[in-house]
């Protein structure tokens, strides 16, 4: 089968974006990458994109596909073999649990930008209660413990780079908490595919994001990323 043109349009920060480029990364799988700023997108970006979000695949140049998980599972098909389970149910509960990612994935944007210390305090009890039930899971379900990779690792690869980067004090992560989750982390930073999915100054990146954004605990998240 010849292989589509594919290209990517991104946002250099963006988690989702990053799930699709460790999934094209991971299949080896030719393809280009645009960078877009979201404060102020081209206008062919917004007569392509359906939601006007990150990330969109254009294929052989005129066809889109959107939203995060329906292009890495159209990736996955292009390159056997599959990054999704076999089995129906199993496929439906891992489809399910990066649906749970995506959620917890928000979590962690709305603890770094929370607009006082109520709000930090909610989601990173929020955040706290998802890292517990992501431990549970890696360390003993088979949808993680059978598999070197999945679509699932592609989900959860960019929460917890961003979790490793902001060492703050008050942060939902703790790796001797989360020890399994740790040592998942350990893993899946190694492969190119998770490294070479954002940029070498990604962290300075994030830093300006969150501080264009603004919230009661930037300042401090700021100051560790561009430290490191």
């Amino acid at each position: 089968m010849d292989l589509p043109d594919l290209h990517l349009v991104s946002f250099p920060v963006c988690p989702f974006v990053q799930r699709s480029l460790i999934t094209l990364r991971y299949k080896e799988l030719p393809h280009e990458i645009t960078y877009i700023s979201l404060a102020d997108p081209p206008e062919w970006f917004l007569e392509r994109s359906p939601l006007g979000k990150v990330p969109i695949l254009v294929v052989n140049q005129n066809t889109v596909v959107f939203e995060s998980e329906v292009i890495n599972e159209y990736v996955d098909e292009l390159a056997p073999p599959s990054l999704l389970p076999e089995d129906p149910l199993a496929r439906a509960q891992a489809r399910a649990w990066i649906e749970f990612l995506s959620e917890q994935t928000a979590v962690l944007h709305r603890w770094m930008l929370a607009g006082d210390e109520d709000a930090a305090v909610q989601a990173r009890e929020q955040a706290c209660a998802g890292l517990e039930r992501l431990e549970a899971l890696v360390a003993s379900d088979p949808l993680f413990t059978e598999r070197e990779f999945s679509l699932m690792d592609a989900a959860l690869a960019p929460l917890l780079m961003r979790y490793t980067l902001v060492r703050d004090p008050a942060s939902p992560w703790d790796p001797e908490a989360f020890p399994h989750l740790a040592a998942r982390w350990e893993r899946l930073g190694r492969l190119p595919a998770v490294r070479e999915s954002v940029r070498e100054d990604f962290a300075l990146r994030l830093a300006d994001f969150l501080e264009s954004k603004g919230g009661v605990i930037v300042p401090r998240l700021t100051t560790l990323l561009r430290d490191q």
